[in-house]
């Protein structure tokens, strides 16, 4: 019977909880990497026993490190990042203002085929590569050349923190940036150009519709429809049809449009969750009521999820890499919150159960399903 494995990165360690089919009852694995941040930990679609995570701290600065095993065992990877060529010191300047610091890397996407390949979002803002299974990495220095001296950082700093791949094309990758906005590549990471246009930020940026500049907090794909991408900004919930060409406002019934992140039904294109918050100063759910709100119209018209949520008193909330789904049937919805509690759903979202309790405040929740 297949499984699941719910890869969980903390502010202080990683966890991993395991499951069958069934999803109600939990096998829990951790703290991996007790005391570090784990900004991100996430596994290869092409080998179900490779796993990357992202682990840094104060003290001894950035790490990755990767699993042969599911998790049981952990070697730190290379961590030298070359950045446009030049290896060392983690520092490079863009030639129009000022020097950019590697500080951490706040997201790790592998290849959906080959689990040797995965990309690296740091910060400040850069796209990284490595084909050897993170023993090297290679900058894709082509972004910077997207209006970078423009580019500003959002309050956690200015992180390259969402990367999406094109299933069906190898050369096309998304990727997001806070706050510069969203930018696309059709060959492999070369050339890119900002996909910014139909977002409009008025209190944020003097041109509210500038090319970039925008801050966008997350990016999701269905991969049968790539074309189409679902992005939760700073504010408001958007859409695009047409591979980010044009952008348009889902945002609807919401109570807020205000969030950080956004996943889609893995069966269903055009069933999209939200986290919805205050607002960007009231970092916690409206009326202190934990809802998940499930659209299953592609947007505009949202539904919200409760059953098995706090509905008082409940400040939480959940980060940009923390929602996301399996790919079993019912399709499974997880989450984790900075109060260190894991939800999951095993029925798309209609009933939730925690899973898993005061953890450290939860930074990053991705999913595996197992054979």
């Amino acid at each position: 019977m297949s499984g699941v494995r719910v890869l969980v990165g903390t502010r202080k360690g990683a966890f991993i909880l395991t499951s069958d089919a069934k999803r109600n009852r939990w096998e829990v694995s951790g703290p991996h990497f007790a005391g570090w941040e784990i900004y991100h930990v996430n596994g290869s679609p092409a080998d179900p026993d490779r796993l990357y995570a992202s682990q840094t701290s104060g003290w001894f600065g950035q790490v990755i490190q990767r699993s042969d095993d599911g998790g049981k065992t952990w070697t730190p990877a290379g961590n030298e990042f070359v950045y446009d060529g030049v290896p060392g010191t983690h520092q490079w300047y863009d030639g129009t203002q000022h020097p950019w610091e590697f500080t951490r890397v706040w997201y790790l996407q592998p290849s959906p085929t080959d689990p040797d390949t995965v990309y690296a979002g740091a910060e400040d803002a850069a796209l990284f590569r490595s084909t050897d299974g993170g023993q090297t990495w290679e900058e894709l220095p082509g972004l910077r050349q997207v209006k970078s001296h423009l580019w500003q950082p959002g309050a956690g700093g200015m992180c390259l923190h969402a990367i999406v791949l094109d299933p069906n094309d190898p050369n096309r990758i998304f990727i997001a940036i806070s706050a510069a906005g969203a930018f696309r590549t059709d060959d492999g990471g070369q050339t890119w150009r900002a996909v910014n246009q139909g977002l409009r930020s008025e209190y944020e940026l003097p041109d509210p519709n500038a090319e970039v500049g925008h801050c966008v907090h997350s990016l999701a794909m269905h991969p049968t429809r790539p074309d189409v991408l679902f992005m939760q900004k700073h504010w408001d919930v958007m859409r695009s049809d047409d591979a980010g060409e044009s952008w348009h406002e889902i945002s609807g019934n919401l109570p807020s449009d205000f969030g950080f992140p956004i996943a889609v039904h893995a069966h269903e294109p055009d069933t999209v969750y939200v986290v919805p918050i205050k607002s960007d100063s009231e970092h916690y759910p409206p009326d202190g009521r934990l809802r998940v709100y499930r659209s299953r119209t592609g947007g505009n018209e949202w539904e919200a999820l409760t059953n098995g949520l706090p509905q008082k008193d409940c400040y939480v909330n959940v980060l940009r890499s923390a929602l996301t789904v399996d790919a079993l049937d019912p399709c499974g919805v997880y989450f984790g919150t900075t109060g260190g509690q894991v939800y999951a759903s095993a029925d798309s979202g209609d009933s939730w159960t925690p899973i898993v309790r005061d953890l450290p405040a939860v930074l990053s929740v991705e999913v595996q399903t197992l054979p």
